[in-house]
């Protein structure tokens, strides 16, 4: 009787043909990481040109959650009744010895401006700081532009009559700036929870023109107000309800915090030439005011090199601040795509929508012929556009060091207006996990 040792089947069967015979999310993986006492002390040979998977006839391939214990067994009696046997034995179990981790790829991660986007295992802690800078500039009503002369003639002034108030808005906002410094820490106690805090250090920058006396296009001069200061705290728990090595679908709950302030004050410039101090605008305070209720759910696939997301994030606003108003709600849905192009890079193309409530009450303090002093011209809508790049170390102390950029332009805006537009935005950040 013919001895099964001797079948064709597997005494021809090559180390090489093992290895593309494993699951393809593990396969580039134990190619491209053989341990490096084993390349020292053993070179590998050659991979073949045109190798093809060969499944030996009653191997099973098991699935991912099972991989290591099935492919050990299987492997071990597939190898011990093949030629070479020893050498396929040593060569496989060395890299089974050190799994594949689906965390070291750059994009399972969501690109740097999606927060909340994914858990940790039990006992792990992730830390992250992000910079985002916005530039606003122009003026919108509804989705047609509209320049400064036209609003400093035509809109109306909702405080006409007050003392000192002009009939239209006789001061315009040309353009703004805001510079966010975010820290986050993330930590997982348990593998069915994350917890997340994230802090914020918020600048601002409005430049105004003013308009002389109560009509005409005459430019008195002009003004900027700049304030900075600590802006919201907050804090969530996610939940994730799926995950596997390449797929998770997570639910999050979470909090805003009222830590920044809604009683700023600058020096500005009016139309009759004075240079009073006053509480600022609401666009340029620093908080909400509010504790604020932030739901989300976020899911993620990866296949290959390729990896796609998708995720709603809320901002419920609660109750009314001490001031007497509450910003108005906001929803966010986002949804990208992105592609490995080396172990340590991947690009992404994302796509996001914003739809903004009105502010509702007013603050009594807030009084001025300026567009960012009425609470109607808040909110609307808006599609926007992102760019983006991850990065992560892949060896030395830079390993599991993680990198993110990513560049957004709008693509729609519906304003409630007259109110100032997006021009773009820029969001730069380091994460690392321990």
């Amino acid at each position: 009787m013919k001895r099964r040792g001797t079948n064709p089947a597997h005494s021809g069967l090559h180390w090489a043909n093992l290895l593309t015979c494993l699951p393809r999310q593990f396969r580039h993986f134990y190619l491209l990481r053989w341990p490096l006492w084993y390349r020292q002390c053993c070179p590998l040979p050659a991979m073949p040109s045109g190798v093809i998977c060969v499944r030996p006839q009653g191997v099973h391939l098991p699935s991912p959650d099972h991989f290591t214990e099935t492919i050990e067994r299987r492997v071990y009696d597939m190898t011990m009744r093949s030629s070479g046997s020893a050498a396929a034995l040593t060569v496989v179990l060395a890299v089974l010895a050190a799994p594949a981790n689906a965390d070291d790829r750059p994009d399972s991660h969501a690109p740097i401006g999606v927060m909340a986007d994914h858990t940790h295992k039990a006992g792990e802690v992730m830390v992250s700081y992000r910079f985002m800078h916005m530039d606003m500039g122009g003026t919108r009503k509804g989705t047609m532009a509209i320049d400064p002369d036209t609003i400093a003639t035509t809109v109306p002034n909702r405080f006409f009559g007050r003392p000192g108030q002009p009939p239209t808005l006789r001061v315009v906002p040309l353009e703004m700036r805001t510079d966010m410094h975010m820290i986050g820490v993330m930590y997982a106690p348990v593998d069915w929870v994350t917890l997340m805090a994230m802090g914020s250090y918020v600048s601002k920058s409005m430049s105004h023109r003013t308009y002389r006396g109560g009509m005409g296009t005459n430019d008195l001069g002009g003004f900027t107000t700049a304030p900075d200061g600590f802006g919201d705290t907050s804090l969530a728990a996610i939940f994730p309800i799926k995950k596997t090595h390449d797929f998770e679908f997570s639910v999050k709950a979470g909090v805003s915090i009222p830590t920044g302030s809604t009683t700023r004050t600058a020096q500005v410039l009016t139309p009759m030439n004075m240079q009073p101090t006053l509480r600022l605008p609401y666009a340029m305070q620093l908080g909400s005011g509010t504790w604020d209720l932030q739901p989300g759910a976020t899911v993620s696939k990866r296949s290959g090199p390729w990896g796609w997301g998708a995720q709603y994030a809320g901002t419920i606003r609660t109750g009314t601040n001490r001031e007497g108003y509450r910003l108005g709600d906001s929803h966010v849905a986002t949804a990208w795509v992105s592609r490995r192009f080396a172990p340590w890079i991947s690009a992404s193309l994302r796509v996001s929508g914003r739809t903004t409530g009105n502010i509702r009450g007013i603050d009594p303090m807030i009084v001025a012929p300026v567009q960012t002093a009425d609470p109607a011209n808040y909110g609307g809508e808006r599609l926007d556009v992102h760019f983006g790049t991850n990065l992560i170390g892949t060896g030395g102390g830079l390993k599991g060091l993680r990198l993110g950029m990513e560049l957004g332009l709008p693509i729609v805006q519906d304003l409630n207006g007259p109110q100032m537009e997006g021009n773009w935005m820029l969001t730069l950040g380091v994460q690392k996990a321990f």
